[in-house]
């Protein structure tokens, strides 16, 4: 693992490449449940962070910062080799 120091090397672009020893400290410190914590499908921002509110009769409901959910596309596309006959290109 390299160290803040040895990223300096890299100048303006070392925040880009490694968080600091700081932000991964803080990181690995920050409350995260793997069940709740979920990606959302999001138009400008690809996916935003959302967090798994219930789970009823086989519907979840989903909190996020931003963003909406969209429809996936059946089964009989899983692994389709051209993806111009996909309901939903996401």
């Amino acid at each position: 693992m390299s160290s803040d120091a040895e990223m300096a090397v890299f100048g303006e672009a070392a925040p880009y490449l490694r968080k600091s020893e700081k932000e991964r400290i803080e990181a690995q410190n920050k409350p995260f449940d793997a069940k709740t914590s979920v990606f959302v499908a999001h138009p400008k921002e690809s996916f935003v962070k959302g967090t798994i509110q219930s789970k009823e009769s086989g519907k979840v409901t989903v909190k996020t910062e931003k963003g909406e959910v969209f429809s996936m596309n059946p089964p009989k596309y899983d692994k389709i080799e051209d993806m111009a006959m996909m309901t939903h290109l996401h």
